[in-house]
Order: C-alpha cells, then sequence, then structure tokens
C-alpha cells in the first residue's frame, strides 16, 4: 500500500490533532523540524499511557529505533514492555515487515506519518489502531520520533491485551498517509474590538 499525501485533517482523534498542531507551530516558525526539547504542548501527561517515544539511530535507508519508552497501553497490546530494546527486534518477524516502513518513511521524509490498520482483538472485535508519526532534528537529520497511538472500536468495549500479537491475522492498513500539506497551525480568528457582528 502506497502513501498518499496528506493534510492535518485527516487525523481523526482531537488528541493527536492537538499534539499535532503542537509540532506544527513549531515547524512552521523556524520552517524545519523542531527539536526534541522544544515540544512542550499542554496536557501532554494525559496523554502518557499512549505515547511511545524512540532515539533514531542512523541516516541510511533502514535506520535504527530504540524504544526510549513504553505506554502501559500499548505495552498490553504487544504483550511486554520495550522499553531499551530495538524496535524491529520488538516487533518480530510477523510484525517488523508491516511496521517499520512507516517508520522509515517517517525518517527519509522527515514529515508526519500517520496511519490507519484494522486489527481484531482477542474476542474476534474489530479495532481501528491509529498511529500519528512525529520527526525532531537536533539539526542532524531526524534523531527522535514520538508516536502516537490510538485504538478505537465501533463495536463499544474490545479487549486491549495482547492486541497486536494474540491471533494469526496480521494489521490491516485502510490509509497509510505522510502530513505534506498545509504544515502550518492556524489558530481560530479572534473578534478584535470595533468588528461588526452580523446575526443572521
Amino acid at each position: 500500500m502506497e502513501f498518499e499525501s496528506a493534510s492535518p485533517a485527516i487525523v481523526k482523534s482531537i488528541k493527536q490533532r492537538e499534539l499535532l498542531n503542537c509540532w506544527l507551530r513549531l515547524y512552521a516558525r523556524h520552517d524545519r523540524l523542531p527539536k526534541f526539547e522544544d515540544y512542550l504542548p499542554e496536557r501532554i501527561a494525559d496523554e502518557a499511557d499512549d505515547l511511545v517515544y524512540y532515539t533514531v539511530h542512523g541516516a541510511g535507508e533502514l535506520p535504527r529505533f530504540t524504544i526510549d519508552s513504553d505506554g502501559t497501553r500499548m505495552s498490553s497490546a504487544y504483550g511486554t514492555t520495550g522499553k531499551g530494546r530495538y524496535l524491529d527486534e520488538y516487533l518480530g518477524a510477523k510484525l517488523e515487515p508491516i511496521v517499520m516502513p512507516i517508520y522509515y518513511e517517517c525518517v527519509r521524509r522527515r514529515l508526519p506519518v500517520y496511519t490507519i490498520s484494522k486489527v481484531s482483538d482477542l474476542y474476534g472485535r474489530k479495532v481501528d489502531y491509529e498511529r500519528l508519526l512525529m520527526p525532531f532534528s537536533d539539526g542532524a537529520g531526524v534523531n527522535r520520533i514520538l508516536a502516537s497511538l490510538k485504538t478505537i472500536s465501533d463495536e463499544g468495549g474490545f479487549e486491549i491485551r495482547n492486541l497486536m500479537r494474540g491471533n494469526d491475522v496480521l494489521p490491516e492498513y485502510v490509509l497509510r498517509s505522510v502530513i505534506e500539506r498545509d504544515l502550518f497551525h492556524k489558530l481560530p480568528g479572534r473578534i478584535a474590538p470595533g468588528d461588526t457582528i452580523e446575526f443572521v
């Protein structure tokens, strides 16, 4: 499945959109990838369970990614913690060829990547797995990535435990996109004193 060109509006989750808007403000301000230490979204602590931080090693076609943290919900979804491990090794032979190209594309394009894949829980309930990757740089290529990982089911409740490894059915992508259009965040317009307001 190819990566499609997208704008920030493609991101469905309000929380993920807020995280992306903070990234966009920094990107637009300096017209380059933001530094990780400058990225300070409001209420980021509220999202801690769904965030995973990575350090990027190497600038070639196949960089490696060390997992620096592991959101507790995502640890449950994968069945084990991955902190301190390389992402490709943590994913294993079945998931590595499906997941790693998304991270490689984020580094190669130096832009956010957003994907939605379909998975099933242990009881066969369908779950959407929404992944937003945001790249950061200290000036020498992409050196950090922040992933926001959301799970939602139209069927209501679902079992997150071993969601990604609990059966033989691999995740199926319904969307793989690179966010490369409208790379700015416009704040809502404000009404200035003296403005005329018309009610119809």
